[in-house]
């Protein structure tokens, strides 16, 4: 049961961000400490990715575990507590939709990396996500 009125939980649900979160701040700085250049939020691509490195056709979503039902997490620490006949099915067709923009870009030539937010505060993690960006090559210019 939520102890928010509806209009309180409409209000807290407003002020959450879609870009610029903490996991995906915490990520950029990590990946641009090492070296690594890209664009952010292209709107000309599906899903618009969080970070987009052109040069070596590669995007990045920084994923938040709740809103994008983390396979780690979604039973656990980010589990539905409150209206899960709206969330549950909301959060499944997240899913499905990050599928379908994972393909899109996938089937157009683009590598697509996922980072969780639970994945953003183990550093071994981003450095292997850094070294794999790293190791994809450098698309040709024209």
């Amino acid at each position: 049961m939520d102890h928010l009125t509806p209009e309180a939980r409409s209000r807290n649900m407003a002020r959450i961000p879609s870009r610029d979160t903490t996991p995906e701040l915490v990520v950029r700085k990590f990946l641009h400490a090492h070296g690594l250049r890209f664009r952010l939020h292209r709107r000309d691509l599906p899903g618009k990715p969080d970070l987009v490195f052109p040069g070596r056709r590669t995007v990045l979503f920084v994923h938040g575990c709740f809103w994008h039902g983390c396979p780690k997490c979604i039973d656990g620490t980010r589990k539905v507590k409150s209206n899960q006949a709206y969330w549950n099915p909301k959060i499944a067709g997240n899913r499905e939709r990050d599928a379908r923009h994972a393909a899109t870009l996938q089937a157009t030539g683009w590598k697509v990396f996922t980072v969780w937010e639970c994945e953003t505060v183990d550093s071994q993690q981003l450095h292997q996500l850094a070294k794999q960006i790293m190791r994809m090559p450098l698309a040709p210019r024209y």
